[in-house]
């Protein structure tokens, strides 16, 4: 099977478990197998979720505040990661 790319900056949609549904923003990718996820609600930046790739959808939306600011290591806050997902997602998300 094909191994998904993966960037910082990127929305996914969680494909298993509990927060089967929820999209997210990838704060960072750990390796080929796994990445940390945020929504700014339920997994804040405070603490992020370790996620394997094969268990989330990968689209094709990309926030570049998150993505700058996560590079540059800039001030990243739990409202913009909502505003962002809301933003690119629209009338997607639950």
């Amino acid at each position: 099977m094909k191994q998904q790319q993966v960037r910082v900056g990127q929305v996914v949609q969680s494909k298993k478990g509990r927060d089967h549904g929820r999209y997210f923003v990838i704060i960072d990718v750990l390796d080929l197998d796994y990445v940390l996820l945020v929504d700014g609600k339920l997994r804040r930046l405070d603490k992020p979720k370790k996620k394997k790739v094969k268990h989330f959808r990968v689209s094709n939306h990309i926030s570049e505040e998150i993505k700058c600011r996560v590079e540059s290591d800039s001030k990243l806050s739990n409202a913009l990661v909502r505003k962002e997902i809301e933003k690119l997602i629209g009338n997607e998300t639950e």
